[in-house]
């Protein structure tokens, strides 16, 4: 038997190489695992997809990623030094540590891009499991940090200070994805969709959210929403569990998160108190005027004081020395970031990548969108980092990782068609996983000659 007549005995729809172009007859694949063993059918097809093509990441994801993560390094040494100097800890006593994590996350972020993001299925849950733990450990454990009334961070001995939310972030992100590939269709319904993502979604809201860190617990909300969202989820189910989400956290709100809320009206009427840090945020955005006063010359726009200026209000100091154009090109970043991640996600080569590719971006995206509204008032104060900007060393690796897996994605997206039913979301225990919309198609080739 040819092996054409092997490939459709076997059920498998490969076009004929004479309808292929001359690069896709040539192309190298890099053998990946599947979730399938060997010789076991699994729909229809005989044998798992051993191989697939991959090519060069996004580089318009790559580019923006390191060049926040520089621009992060520069701001946060602007915005740092001379309060370190100041205090007797020297200028590189913040971002010295800074540029320490960014090597470490760009490492993680190559490691993560050239892996096979498939991988993190076998790792989804174990990673999620200890996330919990380190969450649990925040509000439990004699190793948790306090910092103005808020408990989010973990000092164990012999490791640096480390802050669990921003873990299972990324760790949510990835299970949710394995979890909405091998439900499928069933993602839809309410009792086989809705009900399950809230058992698994609600103990790590809460966690966060009595650490307490209103803004980790808003982000990873609106992520995990987003992804369900895509998957196919019910609408009317989505609305009713986000009002229903507002509501309850709502009536567990602290005094001083209350009156945060009360401030955000009008922070110029407690200037000197709760509206301090919007006033200060507003104040440095206005001093910059259209070209900023300068790297590090702040005090030449009339220098003023920005608490934490090198981690949650960061986006003003870049207003501040480079002005509202400077501070566009930031949004403007972003926004391509959104873009790309969104292009991977609907050219991602199986259900699994796709959902884990919106989610990343959402997550990403979110973050950054709401530290940069809550410096420019379009949202209440909560302490939230830049991602890829901000001081913090869990946030920066953490945030670069997901770029990686992003990139990972990326080299393996389909130019033509839609969703393919890979393997990867097809083998055992897995549904017949695919994402909602008309006009989805198995991917294949454009044929020659095709405009």
């Amino acid at each position: 038997m040819s092996a054409a007549s092997a490939g459709r005995a076997a059920g498998a729809r490969i076009p004929p190489a004479s309808r292929l172009p001359a690069a896709a007859r040539t192309v190298n694949v890099t053998k990946v695992p599947s979730a399938v063993p060997r010789g076991r059918a699994s729909g229809s097809l005989a044998a798992p997809i051993d191989a697939r093509e991959r090519h060069a990441p996004d580089s318009v994801v790559l580019a923006v990623v390191v060049a926040l993560t520089a621009l992060g390094i520069l701001m946060v040494y602007s915005s740092s030094a001379m309060a370190g100097y100041a205090a007797g800890d020297g200028t590189l006593a913040i971002v010295g540590p800074q540029f320490v994590w960014a090597a470490v996350g760009m490492g993680c972020m190559l490691v993560a891009m050239r892996s096979d993001y498939r991988w993190l299925r076998v790792l989804s849950v174990p990673a999620l499991l200890f996330a919990g733990v380190l969450l649990a450990l925040v509000l439990f454990s004699p190793w948790r940090v306090e910092v103005s009334g808020s408990t989010q961070w973990l000092r164990i001995p012999g490791l640096p200070v480390v802050q669990p939310s921003e873990f299972a972030k990324l760790a949510l992100v990835v299970y949710l994805a394995h979890w909405m590939a091998r439900r499928g269709a069933a993602i839809g319904s309410i009792r086989s969709g809705l009900i399950p993502f809230i058992i698994i979604v609600a103990p790590f809201l809460v966690l966060i959210f009595k650490s307490p860190d209103l803004g980790s617990t808003a982000v990873l909300g609106v992520t995990v929403v987003v992804m369900l969202f895509v998957a196919g989820g019910n609408p009317l189910g989505i609305l009713a569990l986000g009002g229903g989400a507002v509501l309850a956290a709502g009536l567990f709100l602290k005094d001083y998160q209350l009156e945060r809320l009360q401030a955000f009206q009008n922070p110029f009427d407690t200037a000197l108190t709760t509206g301090f840090h919007s006033v200060q945020g507003l104040l440095a955005l206005g001093l910059g005027g259209l070209f900023g006063a300068g790297l590090g010359d702040r005090a030449a726009a009339g220098g003023i004081m920005l608490p934490n200026a090198h981690n949650d209000y960061i986006f003003a100091v870049i207003g501040q020395e480079f002005g509202f154009v400077g501070a566009t090109l930031v949004v403007v970043a972003f926004l391509l970031l959104a873009w790309r991640g969104m292009r991977i996600s609907l050219a991602a080569p199986d259900t699994f990548g796709a959902l884990l590719a919106a989610g990343l971006t959402a997550y990403l995206c979110v973050q950054a969108f709401v530290n940069i509204g809550v410096v420019v008032t379009l949202l209440p104060v909560t302490g939230i980092t830049l991602p890829f900007v901000s001081a913090g060393g869990s946030s920066l690796i953490v945030s670069l990782i997901a770029a990686g897996i992003l990139l990972a994605i990326s080299r393996e997206t389909a130019t033509y068609g839609g969703f393919v039913d890979a393997s990867g979301d097809r083998g055992r225990r897995h549904g017949r996983a695919h994402l909602p919309g008309r006009g989805r198609r198995p991917f294949a080739p454009r044929p020659a000659g095709r405009a």
